[in-house]
């Protein structure tokens, strides 16, 4: 018997193990230039800088704008082009903290000499960028990879995403994304963990610790940056930059522990987000950044406006003018301007006609300034501005194979009858369906700011490197992604007919997934299901390969196939990647972080919702909480996942009927591979709290092992629950546990299984 809270649960050799204890864990960072101590503690080097500079200069330092479009650094005629040379200027008169979003490394060295050496006060600039899940090696978009549940791998793909970056002359990341989604028609859903705080918070400090490393002076470091604070996955009608009406109890349960577990694991920046919560903007609410982010966290870095978003004040109807966006922003806690120029425009002026006050504007530029103190660069201000480092760290070969290797771990099979697959590499002949085969446009997905399409393997060429040149195989689009091709239907109908196996790779395009792309019907286009519709017709078995940023309502004619299998968006490596499961070169051991529902109007739809006052039976006559059309229960549920071989459990067991709140309590179940292949499981424990002052939900994950399983083999899985882990939000919004009844379960998703109940007493 294993203890699941064993501390090597990180290391990627294990051949069992947990990914984070039950509670959130933390990890202590020793970060330069930003000591222990409450959020007011100065520092010397600081304090003196701040006495020297002008207002203009402190709202320089507030300041930062986009890199796009500003021309090339060189011109043979006539030298910098104007908006280039108009920038430079701005660098030099320090109005200016750094840009965002350019790949150009010499560029930047270019303006870092500028700042340090021609500014009156040498202050070195930051540079930026959306570096969402890989630069120019591209790993699976961030819901994708969080199908692993696996935090090493997070770990490890962010550090290499660092490597890459930093080699770039890129210091900060607007990265990782944890908004906790669960609207699918949300299009931001892709860029997050999924509907789970438990899984996103211990997702989101692994891509912290990745990105960052140990010492975030170092070259390849990245300075994180979680994002977007906070509420923005709430957005109702899972439409865009929309409202968000939040609990307080929801928002703190919910929404806000990824936040703290990445602070808690060194993050030292954050996001405001777009919407508005409780009708306050977040980039305006002083409750948010300062009373909760401040006050109770005692968060000693830097938050950031997101693109315009001080702005955007004015169009919520929350602030009269740009002045007064300026002011409440600011004044609420948000200590950077990106893109729309406003702190630099209207903080001086606000402050000399006395309507802002200067120890406001001076506690913002102290957070940056000590943001870039903690980062090296007055030490070391070209640091990670090295041009000689694109030639060896950009697409190294471990991150090319960690690529596929990410790949592979992301993939979920969610259906697999008669056992279809994986499939033979010789014997049968396979017809290679759908707009996506060929395919390199959409095969690393969105937020690629600097994408290298040319090294994306299209499918068709992972299944022929798979099969080898004498493969039985036939390529055929069959049709568009959103349009028909004339003939295309009858060419794959074709193909299908002369072939023993159909294999459609069907889907989302790139620009259906991520900001700005929220759905209505979260469905597979027409013309694609047309496609599927033909091709099933023929009788022939069918595996589908789904291409997605988010669940997705699925049509008869996929629900029906043989085989069905989520491939989201996998980067770089994504026919490799689906190749090796397809064949069976690697089994499948994803998870879904979100559930699927049966139809889109079920959203929002997630596992974890609360218990009403008549639960429906999820099959039955049409009473209690659910629609008149559909059963109440997820098609896929959220933790679902198949491998190549069969695994049973046993019964949830505990060693006591009763803890007190000092007590813990051992939870062990026996699993079983009761298949003929090696597999690859990840046991699952979930809680529920029986009786609470605020009703709580039906089932919450808590805690997650990977098990590697030969045939016929059995593992018994031990979790660890101590009264800590039993805590939620009252209604006085402070986190405690009570004395009462529960339950726990150790299950492979999160429906299956019979949960066992257990007190917690006060002695």
């Amino acid at each position: 018997m294993e203890n699941a809270n064993d501390n090597s649960q990180f290391s990627p050799s294990r051949r069992t193990f947990l990914v984070g204890s039950l509670a959130a864990t933390t990890v202590a960072f020793s970060l330069p230039g930003m000591a222990a101590g409450p959020a007011s503690a100065t520092d010397p080097f600081i304090e003196r800088l701040l006495k020297r500079m002008t207002i203009e200069e402190k709202a320089g330092q507030l300041t930062m704008n986009g890199a796009q479009g500003i021309g090339r650094l060189v011109n043979p005629d006539t030298g910098p082009e104007p908006t280039l040379q108009a920038t430079l200027d701005e660098i030099a008169n320090g109005n200016l903290t750094g840009l965002f979003n350019s790949d150009d490394v010499k560029l930047g060295r270019t303006m870092q000499q500028i700042a340090v050496e021609k500014s009156r006060l040498g202050i070195p600039l930051i540079f930026a960028a959306d570096i969402i899940h890989g630069l120019k090696t591209a790993f699976p978009v961030p819901l994708g990879e969080a199908s692993s549940f696996d935090a090493d791998l997070c770990v490890r793909t962010a550090r290499a995403t660092a490597v890459e970056a930093t080699a770039f002359g890129v210091q900060w990341t607007f990265a990782p994304a944890v908004d906790i989604a669960r609207d699918q028609r949300w299009g931001r859903v892709v860029e997050g963990a999924g509907e789970d705080p438990w899984l996103g918070s211990h997702l989101a400090q692994a891509r912290v610790r990745g990105f960052q490393g140990t010492d975030l002076r170092a070259n390849d470091s990245l300075l994180a940056c979680p994002k977007h604070f906070a509420g923005y996955g709430a957005v109702q009608g899972g439409m865009d930059y929309n409202t968000a009406d939040i609990p307080e109890t929801t928002l703190r349960e919910v929404h806000l522990p990824p936040f703290k577990a990445s602070f808690d694991a060194g993050a030292l920046s954050t996001m405001a987000s777009f919407n508005d919560t409780g009708g306050v903007p977040s980039t305006g609410n002083h409750h948010l950044l300062t009373d909760i982010l401040r006050g109770e966290w005692a968060f000693r870095g830097l938050v950031v406006s997101d693109f315009n978003s001080e702005k955007e004040l004015v169009d919520h109807g929350y602030a009269a003018d740009e002045a007064e966006a300026v002011h409440k922003s600011i004044t609420a806690g948000c200590d950077m301007s990106i893109q729309g120029g406003l702190y630099l425009k209207h903080i001086p002026a606000l402050v000399k006609s006395g309507r802002l006050k200067m120890a406001v504007v001076d506690e913002a530029v102290r957070r940056v300034l000590r943001v870039k103190k903690a980062l090296g660069l007055f030490e070391n201000p070209y640091r990670s501005l090295d041009p000689a480092r694109m030639a060896t760290d950009v697409r190294r070969p471990e991150a090319v194979a960690l690529a596929r290797e990410a790949g592979r771990k992301a993939i979920v099979l969610l259906k697999n009858e008669r056992s279809l697959l994986p499939l033979p590499k010789s014997g049968k002949s396979i017809a290679l369906i759908g707009p996506f085969v060929m395919d390199k446009n959409n095969a690393l997905g969105p937020w690629m700011v600097f994408p290298d399409m040319k090294s994306a393997v299209t499918l068709e060429q992972g299944v022929r490197d798979a099969l080898g040149a004498n493969a039985a195989l036939s390529v055929v689009s069959g049709c568009g992604v959103e349009r028909p091709i004339e003939g295309g239907i009858d060419a794959a109908v074709a193909a299908v007919r002369a072939a023993d196996v159909a294999v459609l790779y069907v889907g989302e395009a790139t620009n259906m997934s991520g900001e700005g792309a929220s759905r209505v019907d979260i469905t597979i286009p027409k013309a694609q299901v047309d496609l599927i519709d033909a091709v099933a017709a023929v009788g022939k078995p069918i595996v589908i390969l789904l291409k997605h940023g988010r669940a997705l309502e699925l049509p008869n004619s996929v629900k029906n196939a043989q085989a069905i299998v989520c491939t989201w968006f996998l980067g770089s490596e994504s026919g490799n990647a689906i190749a090796d499961v397809l064949f069976g070169d690697f089994a499948p051991q994803g998870r879904l972080p979100v559930s699927f529902p049966r139809r889109a109007g079920q959203e929002p739809f997630y596992y974890n919702h609360r218990s009403t006052g008549r639960p429906s039976m999820v099959e039955g006559p049409p009473v209690g909480a659910r629609y008149r059309e559909v059963s109440t229960s997820a098609l896929y549920p959220f933790g679902h996942g198949l491998g190549y071989s069969t695994v049973a459990y046993g019964p949830t067991e505990i060693a006591a009927p009763r803890i007190t709140m000092n007590g813990s309590l051992a939870v062990n179940a026996r699993v079983t591979n009761t298949g003929t292949r090696r597999h690859h499981e990840v046991a699952q424990l979930y809680v529920r709290i029986k009786v609470a002052e605020v009703v709580q939900p039906v089932r919450a994950l808590k805690g997650i092992r990977h098990l590697d399983l030969d045939p016929g083999e059995s593992v018994d899985v031990e979790f660890v629950v101590t009264a800590k882990d039993l805590a939620y939000v009252h209604a006085d919004t402070t986190m405690r546990t009570d004395a009462g009844v529960f339950e726990v379960v150790i299950a492979p998703n999160s429906v299956a299984g019979r949960p066992v109940p257990f007190v917690v007493s006060r002695s």
